[in-house]
């Protein structure tokens, strides 16, 4: 969302979303919250209204008393009794299968009912959450109804979940044929991490302050590492993660966007088209590994049962329905290359997985080591390298770490952190990710979703890695233990280079 509309609470204009998949866990543990907060903070319109569609035997009655239970559980923050009512008085649910033609008839006919009694004005925000299997065939069917035709000055645009096909091959495919009934204008491919306040102001940070953009460059840079690790295992996406895994479930879509934001050259402006541009040039940039990469700088790991200080930690393959002897990965770490005038020798490390010893999700930017030569003749033996967190998850802020004398008679350098957290400065309520987002799509504003060509880029970089590890098959799964920070190979690849991980030293 733009920092005008923000300021100014501006509602979004009339409009219905539908919502594929809504008896899922998506809707009423992400979805239906971050509307509800919307609706708190009065970014939605009066005319307004939502629909359920899914297979599910609910009725419009059962649907509104399920979220109302849900809610309970899921709302970030106290749900005002009044607005609660406002919205669940819009929300309406039609039973049917995804592939039933007779099932968007009843669609259509909700909708007609909907727009009537609330004044939506026709336009329609569609929201697939859903298995990536549906997504074709639903859009297939909203284009032979012509549920998804814009007409009469109506819009209508549709939100589709990563990810984005399986390969490059798929994603191509996918865009093709969703193209064929819609617009790109229409698309929103969405990535909850772009609705985090951290990642948004990546952009801010980095354009608005004349200190930080001078430096962002490989002449004071040293390299960058993007790490998203998480506590919880596969937990009941079982199912899912055995064909998807870490590496198709992270990179292409949530740790190439921190890239290309933390990459690019400057936009002329704001505006969705200008921002994208420069995205897509630095997944242009990104140098696709050839087979002999792959083995050198591309690292999987899989976790075994480990403990905690209170519990015990099964392995992934004693997961549900997870493959006895599966090799799929929980991990992977790789080290990436952008060939550009900007970034040329400043590595990109890169890591995520589950099962890892913390939750977080960090950008650490690490500069250049000054020169030695004033501190020669002191106690010092080494000085330590300015760094700078850009943390995005849990706690979302902004930590810069520098060097200061101890105080003392004898020469010693001590680091000291400038911290900056986003919750206590602003004093913001939690959110879950997708309230701008989803206000973005209301609104027109495709700033934070990603292209077709940015989807097809991303894949095109991990496409090797995916070749060369269905050729050849991890031998030594699991490698790493529940609740530590994967594979000792993940560090070897730094420490060859003579890095090492960060561990969020500013906190």
């Amino acid at each position: 969302m733009n920092q005008t509309a923000q300021e100014e609470a501006r509602p979004a204009g009339p409009c219905t979303i539908v919502i594929f998949g809504a008896s899922g866990d998506l809707t009423r543990r992400k979805l239906i919250p971050a509307l509800c907060n919307l609706a708190l903070a009065n970014f939605l319109p009066s005319q307004f209204a939502i629909v359920g569609f899914a297979f599910d035997a609910l009725t419009t009655d059962s649907f509104r008393q399920q979220l109302s239970e849900n809610i309970k559980t899921f709302a970030t923050s106290a749900v005002d009794a009044k607005v609660w009512t406002w919205f669940l008085e819009r929300i309406y649910y039609v039973q049917g299968d995804f592939n039933d033609a007779a099932a968007y008839d009843r669609l259509r006919t909700q909708l007609e009912q909907v727009e009537k009694e609330h004044g939506t004005g026709g336009n329609r925000l569609f929201y697939m959450a859903v298995a990536p299997q549906f997504i074709a065939g639903i859009i297939e069917e909203l284009g032979k109804t012509s549920l998804a035709h814009e007409e009469n000055g109506c819009w209508r645009r549709v939100i589709i979940e990563k990810p984005f096909g399986h390969d490059l091959d798929s994603a191509r495919k996918l865009n093709a044929d969703i193209r064929r009934i819609l617009d790109e204008s229409q698309i929103y491919r969405i990535d909850h991490y772009l609705g985090k306040e951290t990642v948004q102001n990546i952009m801010v940070f980095r354009f608005g302050n004349s200190i930080f953009e001078p430096i962002w460059n490989r002449h004071f840079i040293d390299h960058v590492q993007i790490t998203a690790a998480e506590t919880v295992g596969v937990e009941h996406r079982g199912g899912y993660y055995e064909g998807a895994g870490a590496l198709r479930d992270m990179v292409p879509n949530h740790l190439f966007q921190l890239v290309s934001l933390t990459a690019m050259e400057p936009p002329v402006s704001f505006d969705a088209d200008a921002v994208r541009e420069k995205q897509v040039e630095v997944l242009h940039a990104l140098q696709p590994p050839s087979p002999e990469d792959v083995l050198k700088n591309a690292v999987r790991g899989q976790y075994g049962e480990g403990t905690t200080e209170n519990d015990h930690l099964p392995a992934y393959r004693s997961e549900p329905n997870v493959a006895a002897g599966s090799d799929t990965e929980t991990f992977v770490a790789a080290k990436l290359c952008i060939d550009n005038w900007r970034w040329a020798d400043v590595p990109f490390y890169l890591r995520t997985g589950k099962r890892l010893a913390k939750r977080e999700t960090e950008i650490t930017i690490q500069f250049r080591r000054t020169p030695f030569v004033l501190f020669r003749n002191t106690p010092i033996k080494h000085l330590q390298t300015n760094r700078l967190h850009i943390r995005i998850q849990p706690e979302e802020g902004i930590c810069l770490s520098f060097g200061a004398k101890v105080p003392g008679p004898v020469m010693k350098v001590g680091v000291v952190n400038m911290d900056f957290d986003y919750v206590r400065y602003f004093d913001r309520a939690p959110s879950t990710g997708y309230e701008w987002l989803l206000y973005d799509c209301m609104i027109g504003d495709a700033t934070l979703f990603q292209r077709a060509d940015m989807v097809e880029a991303g894949w095109k970089i991990i496409q090797p890695v995916l070749d060369v590890w269905k050729a050849l098959p991890p031998r030594n799964f699991p490698n790493y233990a529940a609740g530590t920070w994967g594979p000792p190979e993940a560090d070897e690849l730094m420490t060859r280079d003579g890095r090492e991980w960060s561990q969020a030293d500013c906190l």
